[in-house]
């Protein structure tokens, strides 16, 4: 008896076109949360996760979130710091103290800050992404605005 190929081919579609959809968003939000280098890193451990338990993965309501909890645990490196690669030469021009105010933020506080004023995100794709209520993403961003605001002014008081 012949196994049955369609069936494969099949979960290897919806497999396709869920990275297709989900993907990039993943990546994001692992690089703003990360860094460069575990966001790409807890992107493909979150996928290949996915990819192994995709028979699990594709009857969840919420996978995307699912798999950034993924992603977290599979990178969790123990007390390293978040760094973020040099900026290229002709990156536009920003507040020097901006990088060093981002990183002292809590790890939900960058998230939620990052997510919506980097990328634009609504509160409700990040409570989404992250498996929280959005009023708890409100008060992420609305402490991590106020912890920027009281780091850079003041470095701009000081000038």
């Amino acid at each position: 008896m012949e196994p049955d190929t369609r069936s494969t081919t099949s979960s290897e579609e919806d497999f396709t076109g869920f990275v297709k959809e989900h993907e990039a968003r993943l990546r994001r939000a692992f690089v703003a949360a990360y860094g460069g280098e575990r966001g790409e890193e807890a992107t493909a451990e979150a996928l290949a996760f996915a990819w192994e338990n995709w028979d699990r993965v594709s009857k969840m309501d919420n996978a995307p979130a699912y798999l950034f909890r993924v992603g977290q645990s599979r990178t969790r490196k123990p007390r390293t710091p978040v760094t973020f690669p040099p900026a290229p030469n002709d990156a536009p021009t920003f507040e020097p103290g901006l990088v060093p105010a981002v990183r002292a933020l809590s790890i939900h506080q960058r998230t939620a800050v990052v997510l919506v004023y980097g990328f634009g995100w609504t509160l409700r794709e990040v409570a989404e992404l992250t498996g929280t209520r959005i009023t708890t993403v409100q008060k992420h961003l609305e402490r991590g605005l106020a912890n920027l605001r009281h780091t850079l002014e003041g470095k701009i008081d000081e000038r």
